[in-house]
């Protein structure tokens, strides 16, 4: 019997959506052109596959024990043939999908927008928000180049690497009227603050710290990205504990100033997942060699 190898990432692309409307819209197809493929793919198959349900169609007993199998021989094939191109930066054209968190958009890609430019002028970036939700970004699907960020509970299709870590401070105006070249645990507790709530786990890291530490804190102002803190830290008396990277940057501004935690408030990780399929892309390899470069650099700034 042969095997249409054609019907298989679109398996994978309901066994991921359990929509046959999501899933045309990801693959670029019509729903009437996805449903046939469906049909065929039973066919194929022997087994229904997907059974139609209030919340969703279900994968069958069977579509759950192929899924990892296709996946697999998919990414495979991937390999072998994007492992035999040759990769060029200098005269690369292609549009790069990147789902980074509100931190590394906010600290780490200036500097990879600025290698790039040098590198691989010809490669076009498309940032796209990653907050809790890997699936939402698309890199599940593969759709999305890579995540960058804080990456919990991964799903297995998945690769996963440590980029580094970074420290937690604070910072307050210059002229702070009760805060001088350091910061006691009281004053911390005394003070108002600002409360970044990106839409990840990092609010949660922070806010698990803190009550590891018995630190107790009153949030004033709540923002969702950090752009929004330095002005409302210069204009008043709240205190913000934010990533010590971002704290490097805002010490720029003289009517700001950093100070340590009053406790060790710990680390948290800088991490990049992409799609298994992209292990051996040459292009996509390069990219991510580039972004581990410019986090390593990163942080020997920050130890120096």
């Amino acid at each position: 019997m042969k095997y249409d190898l054609n019907l298989f990432p679109i398996f994978l692309a309901l066994m991921e959506e359990r929509s046959v409307t999501r899933a045309a819209q990801r693959l670029g197809m019509t729903q009437p052109a996805l449903s046939n493929a469906l049909t065929r793919l039973r066919d194929m198959l022997h087994d229904p596959l997907f059974i139609r349900e209030r919340y969703g169609m279900q994968p069958t007993p069977k579509a759950l024990e192929l899924a990892p199998v296709i996946s697999a021989a998919l990414a495979n094939l991937d390999d072998l043939v994007l492992g035999q191109r040759e990769f060029d930066p200098a005269t690369a054209r292609q549009l790069v999908t990147i789902a980074p968190n509100s931190y590394v958009e906010y600290v780490l890609m200036p500097a990879i927008v600025a290698r790039l430019r040098q590198l691989a002028p010809g490669i076009r970036l498309r940032l796209t928000p990653y907050g809790s939700d890997l699936s939402a970004t698309g890199v599940v699907s593969g759709d999305t180049t890579m995540v960058l960020g804080r990456i919990t509970d991964p799903p297995d299709n998945l690769v996963v690497q440590r980029l580094g870590e970074d420290s937690l401070a604070c910072v307050v105006r210059a002229d702070h009227p009760s805060v001088g070249d350091s910061l006691s645990k009281a004053q911390y507790e005394q003070l108002k603050h600002v409360n970044m709530l990106p839409p990840g786990r990092l609010k949660a890291g922070l806010f698990q710290k803190l009550e590891q530490q018995g630190l107790k804190r009153e949030v004033a102002v709540s923002v969702t990205h950090f752009l929004a803190i330095p002005e409302m830290i210069a204009v008043s008396d709240y205190c913000a504990t934010l990533p010590m990277l971002i704290c490097r940057q805002l010490a720029r501004d003289p009517r700001l100033k950093i100070l340590p935690a009053p406790v060790d408030l710990g680390t948290f990780p800088i991490e990049m997942a992409w799609h298994v399929r992209y292990r051996h892309d040459p292009a996509h390899r390069w990219l991510r060699a580039l972004i581990a470069e410019v986090v390593a650099e990163m942080a020997a700034q920050l130890a120096n």
